[in-house]
């Protein structure tokens, strides 16, 4: 299912964060957003996943206007992995997997077997139906990121939207999370932080910064020295991946004026 930001914006405290970004992902891309800390990608990402109301400009999903419809609806059509998922009790893997399909339930939300079945082959198809009976909080972070997904996936939503999820995994965890997401055949719209990462899984990208798309397209096309000296402030020798051919990244100080 296709999204479509138009023109957003968020002013707050007379500081505009995100400003006019527009920007499409068709059904089943993968679009990455890559920026400097603080460029607005979480910001604009909130927005999506109605955390936070623009001060201007629209989100649609599938045509329709986001904030035209009830919570229900939209998380029946869209799920979110923000970065900091806060869980102080500690709930067991089951129970948080079983809270994807609440947007499905009635007002009892009573479990039914379709619905477990449905948590069930969620976990597995993250390599997690073995951490069940465990409680969340006793996971490392690839569990827990394997299972907030399997939470995501049991939601049945055709929008999938991460906010880094990459973050605070090993190398071996972040390819393994990303391969999952990249497999859902959902739409995706993702921040990440790694370059290199995003330049492998995205099918296009759009660099923020200072609240403003400065360039979108094809890793390949967006990712070049000048741009990253620009952006990011660092020097960058691109290279082929051996495997794939995808643009990679290695990088180095800018020289001293």
């Amino acid at each position: 299912m296709r999204i479509d930001i138009d023109t957003l914006t968020v002013e707050i405290a007379g500081a505009r964060l995100v400003e006019d970004i527009s920007l499409r992902a068709g059904s089943g891309q993968v679009v990455g957003l890559v920026g400097p800390n603080g460029s607005g990608k979480s910001t604009l990402l909130r927005c999506v996943y109605r955390a936070l109301r623009p001060s201007a400009g629209s989100v649609r999903i599938g045509g329709d206007d986001l904030r035209a419809m009830t919570a229900r609806e939209s998380a029946r059509r869209l799920a979110a992995l923000p970065q900091e998922v806060a869980a102080e009790f500690d709930f067991t893997v089951a129970e948080i997997v079983a809270m994807g399909r609440q947007p499905h339930q009635g007002a009892v939300a009573r479990a039914t077997d379709e619905d477990r079945r449905i948590c069930g082959s969620a976990l597995e198809d993250v390599g997690a139906g073995h951490l069940a009976g465990r409680g969340f909080l006793t996971l490392s972070g690839g569990e827990k990121q394997r299972v907030l997904i399997a939470r995501a996936f049991a939601q049945q939503p055709q929008v999938l939207v991460l906010d880094e999820p990459t973050n605070h995994l090993d190398i071996a965890q972040q390819l393994e999370v990303l391969a999952l997401v990249r497999g859902s055949g959902l739409t995706v719209l993702t921040a990440l932080h790694d370059l290199n990462l995003a330049a492998l899984h995205c099918d296009l990208l759009h660099v923020i910064d200072a609240g403003r798309i400065v360039a979108s397209g094809a890793p390949h096309d967006v990712l070049t020295p000048e741009l990253l000296a620009g952006v990011f402030g660092v020097r960058a020798h691109r290279v082929p991946h051996p495997e794939t051919g995808a643009v990679q990244l290695l990088f180095d100080r800018l020289p001293s004026a």
